[in-house]
């Protein structure tokens, strides 16, 4: 399970109602983290039995089946990349860090090992 922790503020509004003040944080978060927890979500709703395969996954979603492969790809990835991926800081501005198509090569190795060298050669320095 992930846990999620914000700071949220309230202010009360002209009729005493309290009402959310969030400050919206900077930036948007990757693309890549976000296909990295769609595929995640859509594997679980084949495993739990909602749909019944891929296909069905492509023609619900609207895309085509080799674009659902290659977003299901992703879960072949080593765990720990996958972590990383989903945590992954907000792009502030320009173009993300990662970029699914670099990505796309260190999936279809099927050691993990060589998984995480390709990876680290496409990571930015922190």
């Amino acid at each position: 399970m992930i846990t999620v922790e914000r700071h949220v503020r309230f202010a009360e509004s002209r009729r005493g109602r309290r009402k959310l003040d969030a400050e919206p944080e900077p930036g948007h978060v990757p693309r890549i983290s976000r296909l990295m927890a769609l595929a995640i979500r859509l594997d679980g709703l084949i495993r739990d039995g909602e749909v019944a395969d891929q296909a069905e996954l492509a023609r619900l979603g609207h895309v085509t089946r080799a674009r659902l492969t290659q977003i299901m790809n992703l879960l072949c990835l080593a765990p720990d990349i996958q972590e990383a991926l989903l945590f992954l800081p907000a792009t502030i501005r320009g173009r993300d860090a990662v970029m699914e198509r670099n990505l796309r090569p260190i999936a279809a190795v099927q050691d993990w090992r060589k998984q995480r060298q390709m990876w680290r050669a496409i990571v930015p320095a922190e």
